[in-house]
């Protein structure tokens, strides 16, 4: 199969066996999925500036098992940004997603799904978002959103302004901007502080409890992703299952809504959502919170 070049920020990126098929049930190739990222870029960027990014690549397509990467190969090319991490026993090479053509030769990677770091490159130690990450036992997205409304109004109460995005999974996540005033331990108090008074208030619809067997037909609010290193679904972000589910922020009363859901808008259909309106999250940054106010 002959590669698909893409010209985009002065770099030319070929996409290799452009017709190889990743989602089998729905006939999207690689070069669909590169097509996407390079058309999603700009409102997608934003999101993504100077976070470390972590690859799910399905090399061989959401049939087969896919992986998580965090270093950047030495083969990729010099044109994409890195930053140094440090870790435990010495540093990860994340890579930057600066522009459409580093998307573009990650889909060419087999990068379904980029996921983002909670804190900035340039200051890792500091994170500048907070993420409830809703997990259900099953697809009853009711019991998500119900759970979700009250950790929003919870919020609100405290003038913590929230922000919300189906995962095309089956959850929601529950995003807060930051301003970086704070470390992770005094702020992974305030999370397991607020979900654990959150379950508290409904016992018979949400639990901090990661075990699944302890779960029951709970709703999961999980706020481990408040630590070093962690990670979130990146807004915009497709997903390795049937479908193409696509990662959406949404306004709090689209998520509510009885006629949403976490797999709603996918690769094909979420250009006609955007060409009706603006990012949701366009304006997050302005309604970033003092995270001193939240360690105490």
């Amino acid at each position: 199969m002959t590669a698909k070049a893409y010209e985009l920020d002065g770099h030319s990126v070929e996409v290799s066996n452009p017709d190889k098929v990743l989602f089998p049930e729905d006939g999207i190739t690689k070069s669909g999925l590169a097509d996407y990222y390079a058309r999603i870029a700009k409102i997608a960027l934003p999101h993504y500036r100077d976070r470390p990014l972590t690859m799910q690549r399905f090399p061989d397509g959401i049939a087969e098992d896919g992986f998580f990467q965090k270093h950047a190969p030495e083969y990729f090319p010099d044109w994409i940004d890195r930053a140094e991490i440090a870790k435990e026993d010495g540093t990860v090479r994340h890579v930057l997603a600066h522009s459409a053509a580093a998307l573009v030769y990650l889909a060419d990677q087999g990068c379904i799904t980029p996921h983002l770091g909670v804190a900035r490159a340039d200051r890792p130690e500091r994170p500048d978002r907070l993420v409830f990450d809703l997990d259900p036992p099953d697809d009853d997205f009711s019991r998500v959103q119900e759970v979700a409304g009250a950790i929003r109004d919870r919020l609100d109460a405290g003038k913590i302004t929230s922000f919300v995005q189906t995962t095309g999974s089956r959850g929601l996540h529950i995003v807060v901007a930051l301003r970086r005033t704070a470390g992770f331990d005094p702020l992974r108090r305030f999370m397991r502080g607020f979900a654990e008074s959150v379950a508290r208030a409904l016992p018979d619809l949400a639990t901090t409890q990661q075990r699944k067997a302890q779960r029951g037909d709970r709703v999961l609010i999980d706020t481990f992703r408040t630590a070093y290193g962690q990670t979130f679904v990146a807004p915009y972000a497709v997903r390795a299952r049937p479908g193409a589910p696509v990662a959406t922020p949404v306004e709090w009363d689209e998520a509510l809504s009885a006629d949403m859901s976490p797999r709603k808008y996918n690769l094909k259909t979420i250009f006609r959502r955007l060409g009706q309106t603006e990012d949701p999250w366009h304006d997050i940054d302005d309604h970033a919170v003092d995270a001193r106010s939240l360690a105490g």
